[in-house]
C-alpha cells in the first residue's frame, strides 16, 4: 500500500497540488502561511510560500515591503543603509545618518562595502591586521582584546607550535608531558602510525605504538621468551641480574609455585623457591 501524501498540519492530501517542504515536513500552502511562513516586518502579514522574500539581520520582509522609511523607494533590488533599525535608499541617507568607520571616523554611506563585527563597523579596506597592516577586508581573521589579526600573524604571534616540526598549530593539536604537538606528527618512530588516542610507550624521548614496541624495543621475558611491554595481563615485571620475567612467568623451575614478590634462590640461571632449592 502506498503511503500517504498528506498535509503534515491539516492531513488534507497534496497530491496534484502545490506544497512546500518544511523542516523535512510537506505542507500545503495554507498551512505554510499559518505555521510556517516568516511575518513580515513591515505588514506584520505572513511571507507565503509564492512570495518573494528579502531578510537582513534575522528581519524578514515581502520583497514589495522593503521600501526606504523616508520616501517609500522600492529597495529590494538596490543598495541601501540600516539606521536604528531603519532601511533608508541612498538618497535619504545623510552623512549624519551613516554610521562611521572604525578605521578613519569617515561616513560609511549606501553601497560601501564594509565589514561589521560585533556591532562595530569598517570600510572594507579600513579592517586591517594589527600587526602587518594588511587589508584583512572579509577574510579569516582572530580578535585579541581590541586588536584583530590576520591568520598568518596570529599563528607566529601566538599559536602554539608542534616541537617536532616548529610549525603552528591552529587545529586538532594534542599535549603530552606538556608539550604540545599536531596529531599528524605524533607518529611511531618506526611505523609512523598516528598516536594519539592509542596506547604506546615512549623510550629516551622516542614513541613507539604497541605492536612496534613489542617487536623492536620490548625485553624478552626469561620465562616465556615473549615480550614484556607493560600492557595488560603482565604489567608488572620482575628483573634480577640482568634479566626480566612476567610475574605470572616467575616461578620455581621445580614446583612452578609463583615467586613473584616472594623469596627465591636463583641458582645456573634457574629460579627455585626456598624449599625446592634445599634438595638440590
Amino acid at each position: 500500500m502506498a503511503e500517504k501524501f498528506d498535509c503534515h498540519y491539516c492531513r488534507d492530501p497534496l497530491q496534484g497540488k502545490k506544497y512546500v517542504q518544511k523542516d523535512g515536513h510537506h505542507c500545503c500552502l495554507k498551512c505554510f502561511d499559518k505555521f510556517c511562513a516568516n511575518t513580515c516586518v513591515e505588514c506584520r502579514k505572513p511571507i507565503g510560500a509564492d512570495s518573494k522574500e528579502v531578510h537582513y539581520k534575522n528581519r524578514y520582509w515581502h520583497d514589495t515591503c522593503f521600501r526606504c522609511s523616508k520616501c517609500l523607494h522600492p529597495l529590494a533590488n538596490e543598495t541601501f543603509m540600516a539606521k536604528d533599525n531603519k532601511i533608508l535608499c541612498n538618497k535619504c541617507t545623510t552623512r549624519e545618518d551613516s554610521p562611521k568607520c572604525k578605521g578613519c571616523f569617515k561616513p560609511i554611506v549606501a553601497g560601501d562595502q564594509n565589514v561589521e563585527y560585533k556591532g562595530t563597523v569598517w570600510h572594507k579596506d579600513c579592517f586591517t591586521c594589527s600587526n602587518c597592516k594588511q587589508v584583512i577586508g572579509t577574510g579569516s581573521f582572530f580578535p585579541k582584546g581590541e586588536d584583530f589579526y590576520c591568520v598568518t600573524c596570529h599563528e607566529t604571534k601566538f599559536a602554539k607550535h608542534c616541537v617536532k616540526c616548529n610549525k603552528a598549530i591552529t587545529s586538532g593539536g594534542i599535549t603530552y608531558q606538556d608539550q604540545p604537538w599536531h596529531a599528524e606528527c605524533f607518529v611511531c618512530v618506526t611505523c609512523s602510525k598516528k598516536l594519539a588516542g592509542q596506547r604506546f610507550t615512549a623510550v629516551e624521548d622516542q614513541y613507539y605504538c604497541v605492536d612496534c614496541y613489542k617487536n623492536f624495543v620490548a625485553k624478552k621475558c626469561a620465562g616465556c621468551k615473549n615480550p614484556i611491554t607493560g600492557f595488560g595481563k603482565g604489567s608488572s615485571v620482575v628483573a634480577y641480574e640482568g634479566q626480566s620475567w612476567h610475574d605470572y612467568c616467575f616461578h620455581c623451575k621445580k614446583c612452578s609455585v609463583n615467586l613473584a614478590n616472594k623469596r627465591f634462590v636463583f641458582h645456573q640461571e634457574q629460579v627455585y623457591c626456598p624449599d625446592c632449592a634445599k634438595k638440590l
